[in-house]
């Protein structure tokens, strides 16, 4: 049998909880098992079709050209747009996150344009002013604030349902695991809000890692302690953030 070293590092022999959407927690608990952590995954949401169906996103996508820009806020709401997409060419893409960006290349899509600052603030600050119009797939309940935004600056906005994000049963064990976990990681301000209904504030580890300033400011409405913000709000940005949280 090969010598495996022992990871060593922050994260080494620590137990670290993952609260995203089963489907789609892989790459950050990739990350953390990498550098020696003991994940535990409780999916506190899942990802579903809008109350329509997709139906009101398929019709604006029928009309496309009479769109200048598509906006892009997830990888979600890039998921869904590309599969109402079905192959038809695509307006100019505007997209917050790296991770949204990825999402659209995968389908052929080069965004045209990608802030700095990966939340809708940052999006709006660089943004073109109108007028024309503007497609934004989005969740059921998003923050109106990209939509105002984008409204100030002249633009037409067809905000559109793409997806909603539901509450999921945390099974008690899994709870249990958690509660005894060193940290915990939220990626969005519902996963604070599905873990705080499934599992309760009580079970939230004593370190606390956010993505970004919106999922912070949601943990706090919940009244859970902040330990860290990510600078870059994406995985590697989450990871590194909890990393120095836990270091000696």
């Amino acid at each position: 049998m090969p010598f495996l070293p022992r990871l060593t590092g922050a994260l080494a022999d620590r137990t670290v909880v993952v609260t995203r959407a089963a489907d789609q927690s892989s790459t950050l608990v990739q990350r953390l098992r990498g550098r020696g952590a003991t994940v535990v995954e409780v999916p506190t949401i899942a990802i579903v079709d809008p109350a329509d169906g997709g139906a009101a996103l398929a019709a604006a996508v029928t009309d496309l050209d009479g769109y200048h820009w598509v906006v892009l806020t997830s990888t979600n709401g890039a998921a869904r747009f590309v599969e109402a997409l079905d192959g038809r060419r695509s307006p100019p893409v505007a997209v917050v996150g790296s991770g949204t960006a990825d999402a659209v290349r995968a389908a052929g899509i080069e965004p045209t344009l990608v802030p700095e600052r990966f939340v809708a603030e940052g999006l709006l600050d660089v943004f073109p002013a109108g007028p024309g119009r503007v497609l934004l797939p989005q969740a059921e309940g998003a923050r109106p604030v990209l939509a105002e935004g984008l409204r100030a600056a002249g633009w037409d906005v067809d905000a559109v349902v793409a997806y909603r994000t539901v509450a999921a049963d945390a099974a008690p064990a899994l709870v249990e695991r958690a509660r005894r976990a060193d940290a915990i990681t939220f990626t969005s301000g519902s996963t604070v809000t599905g873990y705080v209904a499934a599992a309760g504030p009580a079970a939230v580890p004593p370190v606390v890692v956010c993505i970004g300033p919106v999922t912070a400011a949601a943990a706090a409405a919940a009244g859970i302690a902040v330990t860290a913000v990510a600078t870059e709000h994406t995985i590697d940005g989450l990871v590194a953030a909890l990393e120095a949280a836990l270091a000696p």
